[in-house]
């Protein structure tokens, strides 16, 4: 017997009101998200977008649907930036480069912080920096074959050095919002050559991405505890 394959019917795309709505609840989310993270609702970022209730949810089913489309575009631009960034004439100004520009997105928006920690899905995180692996790693490395990083340095060192800085814009607040720019230059101090004690030898990537994912687990069950 032969089976047949059941085409499905192509998506449809939307109207042009439909994709405005969709694009103006995206845009408020960000905004809604970057001042409140996840404790805001779905109702309020309707209400910032100026569409109804009942139209944000024909488009999003709850507020981390909104989140991952989110997500989606906040990695293409980074990995945009990474790319860029290794294409720098000089390899150290340009990792640097890619770090403040990370780090200012990621402290000014509590929402996408949330996201790319985890707090709601590590599985969609843990994917998100996977898109991110291969051009992190490249502008790494441009950088230790031209003399300016350290050669024990990987790309975990990075990710605990964004974390760190975070951790900063998370205690500062919207007291001193730029007060991460303090500590950049030490931590960066410690990515040069003899820079710092280099006994202690880093994670390695396999063992960063599985403490991520268990610290993410564990932020998933305390955000759901409090719910």
């Amino acid at each position: 017997m032969t089976s047949t394959k059941v085409e499905q019917p192509a998506s449809r795309p939307l109207r042009k009101d439909a994709a405005r709505n969709r694009e103006a609840l995206i845009a408020a989310a960000r905004e809604v998200f970057a001042r409140r993270g996840f404790d805001a609702s779905l109702d309020e970022i309707a209400k910032q977008a100026g569409v109804g209730v009942g139209t944000a949810y024909r488009h999003f089913a709850n507020k981390y649907e909104l989140a991952e489309a989110i997500m989606e575009q906040a990695m293409e631009s980074v990995v945009g930036q990474a790319e860029a960034a290794a294409r720098a004439e000089d390899p150290w100004q340009g990792l640097v480069e890619f770090l403040e520009a990370v780090l200012e997105l990621q402290t000014s928006d509590r929402g996408l912080r949330e996201v790319l920690m985890g707090v709601h899905d590590p599985a969609k995180a843990d994917a998100a920096h996977d898109l991110l692996d291969g051009p992190v790693t490249a502008l790494l490395e441009r950088a230790q074959a031209s003399g300016d990083v350290r050669p024990d340095a990987n790309t975990s060192d990075l990710g605990f050095l964004i974390m760190m800085l975070c951790l900063v814009a998370d205690i500062s607040g919207d007291e001193t919002p730029g007060l991460w720019r303090r500590y950049l230059p030490t931590l960066l101090a410690g990515l040069r050559p003899g820079g710092v004690d280099e006994s202690v030898p880093p994670m390695s990537t396999d063992r960063f991405r599985a403490a991520m994912l268990a610290h993410k687990a564990m932020a998933v069950k305390a955000a759901q505890s409090r719910c």
